[in-house]
């Protein structure tokens, strides 16, 4: 299994809704994207200095699921929108 982490950090410009539509939009990916095992979305309330603002957690069978994920339109339509509201992305993936 692949595990795909994500975490964000968001422009100040219209941040909490920025935020609360880019969870919607991630979670819907569940529905669309086949290749997509399991997704957990975390919005932060800790707000220290080191803290993003999302994080996300997505699981995937194979290395080969992950990138068909990459590549998918759904998940091109979200990075899209994540790219315009966000300052900053970190990413992890590995395989457990």
């Amino acid at each position: 299994m692949i595990v795909h982490i994500v975490m964000f950090d968001f422009k100040e410009e219209n941040k909490r809704e920025n935020i609360a539509k880019t969870r919607d939009m991630l979670e819907a990916l569940l529905t669309k994207v086949p290749t997509l095992k399991s997704m957990e979305v975390g919005i932060d309330f800790n707000g220290s200095e080191r803290a993003m603002d999302l994080s996300l957690i997505s699981t995937f069978e194979d290395k080969e699921a992950l990138s068909s994920y990459a590549v998918h339109p759904a998940h091109l339509e979200v990075v899209a929108f994540i790219k315009e509201v966000t300052t900053q992305s970190k990413v992890v993936d590995y395989e457990k």
